[in-house]
């Protein structure tokens, strides 16, 4: 759940953003058990859950009438990935309603499925005149665990979802076999 309240027109266009492109889409991306240059045998695996956001505007900036806010995410997910993450995400708005975008980092610390670990998401969402898109992806080789390395190898796309004011995740992943 986001916890500030929307107080400026940056934030209203992020929300706006975030709500829109968090819809259920087709994948965008190449899945990660299709990679031709991957040569280990990988399992691939599904993780869902929920998770809470905390979002706080840092800074805002406005060049030439197009508002850019810079935020701080702090998030606990819940379900097959228990984690916490801290991250920032830069918005940019734009003077056609319904026209922005995001990109966001955010480094993931917890348990996947029993296996842990940390990991960074990379999110890149855009909003053509209403029309979203939206791909968060783990960061190749960003997953790792110094004593383990549970999470060493891991790829995979992160599905979010709001509906009903509720944040949720679908997490579709690969981990080289043996790890």
């Amino acid at each position: 759940m986001i916890t500030n309240k929307i107080a400026t027109a940056p934030q209203a266009v992020f929300v706006s953003l975030l709500i829109i492109c968090a819809a259920p889409t087709a994948a965008q991306t190449q899945s990660p058990a299709a990679n031709p240059a991957r040569k280990d045998p990988v399992q691939t695996m599904h993780a869902k859950g929920t998770f809470d956001v905390k979002v706080t505007p840092v800074t805002e900036d406005k060049a030439e009438g197009a508002p850019l806010v810079r935020y701080s995410l702090d998030k606990q997910y819940h379900g097959d990935l228990e984690a916490a993450s801290k991250g920032e995400m830069l918005t940019g708005g734009s003077i056609v309603m319904g026209s922005a975008g995001y990109v966001a980092m955010e480094l993931v610390s917890g348990t996947l499925n029993g296996r842990k670990g940390t990991f960074i998401l990379q999110h890149a969402g855009t909003m053509n005149r209403g029309v979203p898109s939206l791909t968060v992806s783990v960061v190749p080789d960003s997953g790792t665990d110094q004593l383990t390395d549970q999470l060493t190898g891991l790829t995979g796309t992160l599905n979010i979802i709001i509906a009903d004011g509720k944040h949720s995740y679908e997490f579709d992943y690969s981990i080289p076999e043996g790890q």
